[in-house]
This record gives structure tokens, sequence and C-alpha cells, in this order.
């Protein structure tokens, strides 16, 4: 079993050594300040990003199997046009992830895709709102990877910036369809609240878990998380790491994760 674990193992080492030199460069070479960590943190930031996270789940409930999910997430502002005339976010989530198979072994691949498109408003009270909707593509290239159903849903973020910390939270919700009819209805749920303590010279305390449902099952869990960032500049790119652990504090169902580790890397562009 221990050899089964490669996949998941290799690809958190990898990330962790990459966010290891770049930490490094950045720290000799930055002048850091809150308002980058903000504006690198905050989800309706208005410019070009592009996210690299990596969620390593080492143990789960009732299971001695982990799991892995790399997320590749681009972000682009779309500005006001002649048809919408609010701003907007367009942002995508491409998953490599590893999950165990029926026969003990370890797959990693595509997953689903997950994009949604939020519409800028403005609250008039100093606080950033935006709501649009998402998409769900099935395009994993495993059935453990993906539900296999197409999935719409709506999205919503509500943001509270100050110069001493960042307080919000990213609601999502969805429900499949189309896709295979062999696989069970899609009807889940998830809410992020974020919170991050700004410290000096680029540093910030973070938390960020996200808490997951399934709508149609009753099967939910709700982590807690505590961890720690560093942001700083090169040119006009502002870069963001940052490593969060995250523990399951309540949950209902098979199979959840126990804990989790959170290593991350923003890179915001032309700021």
């Amino acid at each position: 079993m221990s050899g089964a674990c490669d996949p998941a193992l290799g690809a958190l080492r990898c990330c962790a050594a990459v966010s290891s030199g770049i930490f490094a460069l950045g720290v000799a070479s930055a002048q850091e300040t809150t308002g980058d960590a903000n504006k690198s943190n905050n989800p309706l930031t208005a410019a070009s990003s592009l996210g690299l996270q990596n969620y390593y789940t080492p143990s789960l409930f009732g299971s001695n199997a982990h799991t892995n999910d790399f997320l590749l997430r681009p972000t682009v502002p779309l500005a006001p046009g002649d048809w919408i005339k609010v701003p907007q976010i367009l942002r995508g989530t491409i998953p490599i992830s590893t999950r165990p198979t029926s026969n003990g072994d370890y797959k990693t691949a595509l997953g689903d895709v997950n994009v949604f498109d939020i519409f800028l408003f403005d609250s008039g009270r100093g606080m950033q709102l935006g709501v649009g909707p998402l998409l769900t593509i099935p395009t994993a290239t495993r059935p453990e990877l993906g539900a296999g159903k197409w999935s719409a849903g709506l999205a919503a973020v509500v943001v509270d910036p100050s110069p001493k910390r960042l307080i919000g939270a990213l609601v999502q919700w969805q429900h499949s369809f189309a896709g295979q009819s062999s696989r069970p209805t899609v009807n889940t749920g998830s809410f992020q609240p974020f919170l991050i303590y700004n410290l000096p010279q680029g540093w910030y305390l973070r938390s960020t878990a996200t808490w997951s449902f399934d709508l149609d099952r009753g099967n939910y869990y709700i982590p807690v998380g505590a961890g720690a960032g560093k942001t700083w500049r090169d040119g006009k790119t502002i870069f963001n790491l940052y490593a969060e652990p995250q523990w399951t504090v309540a949950r209902a169902g098979p199979g959840l994760p126990q804990f989790t580790v959170l290593l991350g890397l923003n890179m915001t562009f032309g700021h």
C-alpha cells in the first residue's frame, strides 16, 4: 500500500519544493505592502491572476486511504460592455486529482472543470459584492475523479476589506441537469468563509477552509483552517505564497477528509 501513495506524495513534494524556491527568491527581492496582500487574497480583485493550489488529505474518516487535488485556477477580468453594464470576473478551476480505486491502487488524472462568471456590484458601503452563474463540466477522465454530470448553479461573493484585514465568504450551489444516467444526481452547496489578518512586511494569517454539503443525501463536512502567507512583488506581478492546515470539526457521511494540508501560490498580474 505504501507504494500506492507515490502520486499524491510526489505532487505534494514537488509543490513544496517549487514554492520554497519561489519564496526564497521573493523574500530576497521584494517590497511588500498590506495593499498587495489584500489585492492577492481578494477574489473580487479586478485583475488577471493565476492560482496554484494543492490540497493533500493524508487521512479520511473510516479509511486508511489518502487523496490529493492540485488545482489550476486562472482568473480573467471583463470590463463593462454594451450588453453587460457591470464588470465581471471569470474564474476557472482545473483539477488534477488522485483517488483510491476499488482494487486498492491510486489513479491520478483530470477531474471535472468548474467555471463561474461573477458580476460585480457596488454596495455603496465599502463592501464588495459579486453574483453570477457557474457551470461544472464532466471532463474527468476516470469515474472516481468526477460526477459524470453537467451541473449549473450560482456563485456569490461578499468581501469587506480594510488595511488590517480581509473578511468575506464565497457561496456556491449547483445541480446536475445532464450527463450519465447511471450516476447519482448532483445537488451540492459550499460555503467558504475567509479571514485574512495582515501583518508587517507582507506577512498575514489566514483561515479559508471550504464547508461542503451534499444536499440530497445529507452528507457534509466542516473544516477549520489556520495558516499563514507572504506576499511580495516582482515588477507589476504580486506573488502570494501560503500554507494552511485544515481540520474537520463536524461531519456526516463516510470517507470524508479528517485533516488536509493546503499549499498555494497566487500570481496577480498588472498591479
